[in-house]
């Protein structure tokens, strides 16, 4: 029992991620809260996007006096307005055409043709955005967060000036501010983006019409789903990538699967390559390409270029030089494990600090901080933060890749299982992916798993879960999973791990 113990405390070291431990950033927590007849806030949330709007709901939750400031005038960040809920409504409305067009025959549902209503589709994605702003608004009234719409910026550690979208100025006074602006499109030198030809995400969920030849600069999560969208539209779509992979923290295996069934789909790839500029001076765009290595220089047609190279922590504007927030090479907020600044009763999270740009660790972030501000305790584990790209099949993955557990150099044993063999996948005939997991040889303790399927993003939480509370690939074995389901399809994967599937 004490071996099997020990056993257990030894693996656990491989999954510990801890946010940042260094004592010059260490606070003391011991603090008053105001009564709730002063103008001064306990807590004061600058960004109402995932982190934000939860931690500012989670503050007042807990008791204490809270004001969110938000430049946008609606809540939600990025992610609800112009990101991650946006563009999950266009990936379903496209994969319903694309099935229409493609699948539904061999289902027995016939019909003359199909067509797409670009307007309409469009116009459901906007109606979905806005009734979710509107219920996160409600939830600030059902919590009694003060809202302030208009740009915050700091006056002092615990002032920050508003300049409201009615124009005028206020200032919000806190005695912990926490930082939560997200983060802003990582533009390229020498590409200019309009939001007409030359698109970031956000225009690429707003375009008037479907272009025949889409370019998407950039194979990460973001250009491979919104590469999906505008494909399975009709669009011809050419995906040119620096790096020599697809999604380069994807497990390697998963990854090459992958990009074939994105091919299969007939987006083009064009790896190693790098854009040396773009001209939209013309009717359509044209790219000048180059070998990542360096070579001949050969030129990209194109309707539409998105430009999709990743995101940086947005903190223009904030005012953070003048109160001596320290900040990284790469524009990130320094924090400890209490999300503290070096700024006493400063506070960070989300995208502006390190640790995975997703909206799902924002928010964990941001219930953990406001929990360390009131005095209890609170952690995220970024070594268990889940990702997703939602394409059809999705990916999806938590912990560590193959790769990286080769570069640790710990024994372990792998189980796969692949959807081919999965009875509800063959009955609805959508049975392409796998299912990946990686387990410690000498405990059997789970150190990651890879899951590519339809709705891989739903079926990772099992893993997510496990990996939490530190499981076995035959906990998960052992556990009776209801049939048929695809999630069957992870339970073999474990049998497989640490014994023999049955049903392959």
């Amino acid at each position: 029992m004490a071996m099997a113990s020990f056993s257990r405390r030894k693996a656990s070291t491989l999954l510990s991620n801890p946010l940042c431990n260094n004592s010059k950033y260490s606070l003391s927590m011991a603090r008053g809260f105001a009564s709730s007849g002063s103008d001064e806030n306990d807590v004061v949330v600058v960004g109402g996007g995932p982190g934000g709007y939860v931690a500012a709901i989670k503050a007042a939750q807990l008791g204490l006096k809270t004001t969110c400031i938000e430049k946008r005038g609606t809540l939600g960040g990025t992610c609800l307005n112009v990101g991650c809920i946006p563009s999950k409504a266009l990936l379903h409305s496209s994969h319903m055409y694309h099935e229409a067009k493609h699948s539904f025959a061999s289902h027995g549902v016939k019909f003359p043709s199909v067509e797409v209503d670009l307007p309409a589709m469009l116009a459901q994605k906007d109606k979905a955005v806005t009734n979710l702003t509107r219920g996160i608004e409600g939830l600030f009234k059902k919590n009694k967060v003060n809202y302030v719409k208009g740009h915050g910026k700091f006056i002092s550690h615990s002032e920050v000036s508003v300049d409201t979208l009615k124009g005028e100025s206020t200032v919000v006074k806190g005695k912990s501010i926490i930082i939560a602006t997200g983060s802003d499109v990582k533009s390229l030198p020498g590409i200019t983006i309009d939001e007409k030809r030359i698109v970031s995400s956000t225009g690429a969920l707003a375009l008037s019409e479907i272009p025949k030849k889409l370019v998407v600069i950039g194979a990460g999560y973001i250009g491979l789903e919104m590469g999906s969208v505008w494909g399975r539209l009709g669009s011809e779509v050419t995906v040119v990538e620096f790096a020599p992979d697809i999604v380069p923290t994807m497990d390697g295996e998963i990854r090459k699967q992958f990009q074939r069934i994105l091919e299969k789909q007939k987006m083009k790839f064009m790896l190693k390559t790098k854009v040396v500029s773009v001209d939209n001076s013309g009717d359509g765009v044209k790219l000048t390409l180059e070998p990542a290595a360096g070579g001949d220089q050969s030129t990209l047609e194109a309707d539409i270029v998105l430009v999709s190279a990743g995101r940086i922590p947005f903190t223009a504007g904030l005012g953070l030089e003048k109160i001596g927030v320290e900040i990284d090479n790469a524009g990130r907020i320094l924090v400890n494990e209490r999300f503290a600044t070096n700024v006493p009763g400063v506070y960070a999270i989300g995208d502006v600090i390190p640790g995975p740009m997703l909206a799902h660790k924002a928010e964990e972030d941001g219930v953990a901080c406001v929990e360390l501000i009131a005095g209890k305790e609170g952690h995220v584990d970024y070594d268990m933060v889940p990702g997703v790209v939602y394409t059809h099949p999705e990916v999806a993955s938590v912990g560590k890749t193959e790769e990286q557990v080769k570069t640790l150099g710990v024994d372990y044993r792998v189980g796969k299982f692949p959807f081919m063999a999965n009875s509800r996948a063959k009955a609805i005939d959508d049975a392409e992916g796998i299912v990946k997991i990686l387990a410690e040889e000498e405990t059997d303790k789970i150190l990651g798993v890879h899951i590519m399927a339809p709705n891989a993003g739903e079926l990772i939480h099992e893993a997510v879960l496990a990996l939490h509370y530190g499981a076995t690939s035959e906990d998960i074995a052992r556990t009776c999973h209801a049939h048929p389901t695809m999630s069957e399809a992870l339970k073999e994967a474990a049998m497989a791990t640490y014994d023999k599937p049955i049903h392959i």
